[in-house]
């Protein structure tokens, strides 16, 4: 294909966006009332192939840029963001394959399933991080694990878990080893426990585990518990930028029903003018702050440096804080009206929350850069 054909896939999605959002967010009000999965929604995605978006051309995928889908969830968060969400997360797991294929390390037989089949990948490594948790058990050809995966996004339709579990070795001693596994795995189950204060369609509920099997084939990575692996520096570097798009597209969002309001109000506060400026400032951070993320993954040409998580990290701290900031003056400047549902601020209020859970918190990643810039 010629680059003018890849840019052409990138305007057809960038279309669907705006054809499919439209029903999104509709949606999007039933789903966060009654806390159910955006099902609708991704069976929509599915239809039109979403979830390869990533994926290489030469392995069944429109092979999309990673900014250009960055683009994407960013707008799909204006619509709904329980969705952009809920598919940011698929994407960075095929986005962590996509680094490796390009690097020459793996990653392509995951990927061609994604391509042909539309697989749906779920993480759970937000909540593990570096000592993750749950048991492994070593049988003949493997090893049985339990346990619960919290916050694990899009589980109520997942194909593969990828996921984590710690492993003590008589040698090696602690080690967690990293593998993937079928939703459709024995002893694997999900629990009816995602009730929150935002993001109440990305169906993140528990992945419960009972002496499930894992093959000794199916182990990918083992590592030393506790310590930090490069494996964090592509993940970071590619899961980081794609979620704060949804965040940035919320805030987005925001700023442009505020001023909307603002415009068409027939009389206006003497500081109303400051405030919308003041709001402009929050959310040029916010792009900013993401813009320059995207400029470290640099469309996946990037090494695995300490550096890359260190400042894909502080980036996100600084853009989770202003987004949220954006929506706080978003309500304060819209009035009364904003405490409405109707108005549609109320609910990216609750949502734009989650920013600051995502790894690492502020205190953790304060933490982290201080210790990689004493040491460096």
């Amino acid at each position: 294909m010629t680059k003018n054909t890849a840019i052409n896939h990138f305007m057809l999605y960038r279309d669907l966006v705006d054809q499919l959002g439209e029903a999104f967010e509709k949606r999007a009000r039933a789903y966060d009332e009654e806390a159910l999965f955006v099902d609708q929604n991704y069976k929509e995605l599915k239809k039109y192939r979403f979830f390869s978006l990533l994926v290489p051309r030469e392995l069944g995928g429109p092979g999309l840029a990673f900014a250009e889908v960055s683009f994407l969830l960013r707008k799909l968060a204006g619509y709904c963001p329980s969705t952009a969400l809920a598919l940011s997360m698929h994407q960075h797991l095929v986005a962590a394959n996509v680094w490796k294929y390009k690097q020459g390390k793996g990653g392509e037989e995951i990927l061609r399933r994604v391509g042909e089949d539309q697989l749906i990948l779920v993480s759970t490594g937000a909540k593990d991080w570096l000592d993750s948790n749950g048991t492994l058990e070593k049988v003949e050809g493997g090893y049985l694990m339990s346990g619960s995966k919290y916050f694990a996004s899009q589980s109520a339709v997942g194909d593969m878990l990828v996921t984590s579990a710690p492993f003590e070795d008589e040698h090696e001693g602690k080690q967690v080893f990293h593998f993937a596994i079928p939703f459709a795995s024995e002893g694997l189950s999900l629990l009816d426990d995602w009730d929150t204060l935002g993001m109440r369609g990305t169906g993140s509920q528990t992945v419960k585990l009972n002496k499930v099997f894992i093959p000794e084939s199916a182990i990918r990575l083992r590592r030393k518990q506790g310590e930090f692996h490069p494996v964090w520096n592509v993940v970071l570097g590619v899961a980081m930028p794609l979620i704060m798009s949804v965040y940035a597209g919320i805030a987005e969002k925001a700023f442009e029903i505020s001023l909307d309001l603002v415009k068409s109000a027939p009389r206006s506060k003497a500081y109303t003018a400051s405030s919308i400026g003041e709001m402009s400032n929050q959310l040029s951070q916010v792009q900013i702050m993401l813009e320059d993320m995207l400029r470290i993954n640099n469309n996946f040409d990037f090494q695995p440096a300490d550096e890359i998580a260190h400042k894909i990290l502080s980036r996100k701290t600084l853009l989770a804080e202003s987004a949220i900031e954006v929506l706080r003056q978003s309500m304060e400047v819209c009035g009364g009206l904003a405490y409405r549902k109707s108005l549609g601020l109320e609910r990216l209020f609750r949502d734009v929350q989650a920013a600051r859970y995502h790894p690492l918190s502020k205190r953790d990643q304060y933490a982290f850069s201080g210790s990689y810039l004493l040491r460096k």
